[in-house]
């Protein structure tokens, strides 16, 4: 199965990234900007017997290492 991880800093953890981004696209007179935010994307192949099995087992992965729970969040979609 494919699995779909999202992660993403937490509301309120500066964004150095995402700020120095926006401020690039500003100074090429993209003003109407007014926030962005950069986070990963991952792609995963999973063998598991079920799609609640494989997000179970994805999320166990972001929390012991695809994702610092302390600044990010995650989410996780899984397909068939």
């Amino acid at each position: 199965m494919k699995a779909n991880v999202y992660v993403t800093l937490k509301n309120g953890v500066l964004d150095i990234q995402g700020r120095a981004v926006m401020d690039a696209l500003g100074s090429l007179d993209f003003k109407e900007l007014k926030d962005l935010r950069i986070g990963r994307f991952m792609e995963l192949e999973v063998d598991a017997a079920t799609p609640e099995e494989a997000k179970a087992r994805v999320t166990e992965m972001c929390k012991s290492l695809l994702a610092n729970p302390v600044i990010e969040d995650y989410r996780v979609e899984v397909a068939e």
